[in-house]
C-alpha cells in the first residue's frame, strides 16, 4: 500500500497514526464484554492481513527469497511490535479506563529514548530534551484538568501496569525498526510481522476461548469495530507509523504519541458529548509546542534510516 502523495509528510502521518489509535483506545474499551481482550487481538491482526492480501500478495511472492533469508529479523520485530504488544493493551483494557490507556501512552516518548540509549546509546538533543518536556507538560495539562494537586492523588492499578507492559513492547519495535531488511518493501514486512502476530496469538486466543471463559458477540456493532481497528490502527496506522519512523527517526516519531491525550479529548467531545475546556485547548497547545521543539532539533538521520 503506498502512501497516497497529499499524505507525504512524516508528520501528517504520524499525527494520523495518533488519530487512529487514539480511537482504537475508545473502542478496544467499548468492546469489553463483547470480545474478550486475546480473541479481539488475534480477530484484530486477522482483518488486518486480510485486508493487506490484495496489495501485497503479488509482492510476497516476487521478495520470497528475502523473506526467507531475513525470517529472524521479521520474527524479532513480529514478536515485539505485533500481537503481544495490542494482547497487553486489551487485557488492560479489563481493569482500567480508555482514559488512562491513552495518557499512560503518553510515556511511551521517554520509552523509546530510553530503549534507544540502551540499545544503540542514541543521544538526544537539548531542543528535543525541551521538546519532550514541554510536551508531557501539555498532557499532565489535559490529565489533571489544569490544577497540579490532582497528580498527588493518582494512582496506578494492575490495568495500567499491564498496559505499560504494553507499552514497553512499542518502543522496543519501533527502535528496532532500524533493522528492518532493506531489500523487503514496507508492506511485505509489515504483512510478514502480521501474520507473525497472528502465530503467537492462535494458541492464546484459543486457551482463552476454551479454558478461560472467553467469548466473542459478533453484534453489527462489535463487527464494525474489530473491521476498524483491523485496517485503520493495525493496516493504515502501522504503514504510517513505519514510513514516519524510516523519515524522522525513532525519537522524534515517539512524541507524536503525546497527541493522543489531546485526540482523546477531542473525540470525546464530537462523540460523547463531553465538554471542551480551556484546560484541554492549553494542554493541547503545549503537546502541539513541544512537537515542533522536537521535530527542530532533531539531528540529520543517518542514511540507513530510510528506505
Amino acid at each position: 500500500m503506498p502512501v497516497p502523495t497529499g499524505l507525504a509528510s512524516p508528520y501528517l502521518l504520524l499525527s494520523l497514526c495518533s488519530l487512529f489509535w487514539s480511537l482504537n483506545w475508545v473502542i478496544g474499551k467499548a468492546m469489553v464484554g463483547t470480545v474478550s481482550p486475546l480473541a479481539l487481538t488475534f480477530i484484530r491482526w486477522s482483518v488486518a492481513v486480510a485486508a493487506m492480501l490484495p496489495f501485497v500478495l503479488p509482492q510476497v511472492r516476487a521478495h520470497w527469497p528475502h523473506v526467507k533469508r531475513h525470517w529472524r529479523t521479521i520474527a524479532w520485530l513480529g514478536f515485539w511490535g505485533t500481537g503481544l504488544h495490542n494482547a497487553f493493551a486489551y487485557v488492560g483494557l479489563q481493569y482500567t479506563t480508555a482514559t488512562n490507556g491513552v495518557i499512560l501512552n503518553s510515556a511511551i516518548p521517554v520509552m523509546i529514548i530510553v530503549c534507544g540509549w540502551v540499545v544503540y546509546r542514541d543521544t538526544i538533543t537539548r531542543v528535543q530534551a525541551l521538546g519532550v518536556a514541554v510536551s508531557l507538560a501539555g498532557v499532565l495539562t489535559v490529565l489533571t484538568r489544569g490544577d497540579a494537586s490532582v497528580l498527588a492523588n493518582f494512582s496506578l492499578n494492575r490495568g495500567d501496569l499491564i498496559v505499560i507492559a504494553g507499552m514497553v513492547f512499542w518502543a522496543v519495535y519501533t527502535v528496532y525498526l532500524r533493522i528492518k531488511p532493506a531489500a523487503l518493501p514496507p508492506l511485505v514486512l509489515l504483512a510478514c510481522c502480521g501474520t507473525v502476530g497472528m502465530g503467537l496469538l492462535a494458541p492464546l486466543a484459543a486457551a482463552e476461548l476454551a479454558w478461560m471463559g472467553g467469548h466473542v458477540d459478533l453484534t453489527p456493532g462489535a463487527v464494525a469495530s474489530l473491521l476498524y481497528i483491523g485496517i485503520f490502527p493495525s493496516f493504515v496506522g502501522y504503514v504510517f507509523w513505519n514510513r514516519g519512523v524510516a523519515e524522522v527517526g525513532p525519537n522524534v516519531a515517539g512524541i507524536f504519541v503525546h497527541l493522543m491525550p489531546a485526540f482523546g479529548s477531542l473525540l470525546a467531545w464530537i462523540f460523547l458529548g463531553e465538554r471542551l475546556m480551556l484546560f484541554h485547548l492549553a494542554g493541547i497547545a503545549l503537546i502541539l509546542a513541544g512537537i515542533a521543539l522536537t521535530a527542530r532539533g532533531r539531528p540529520v538521520p543517518p542514511a540507513t534510516a530510510a528506505d
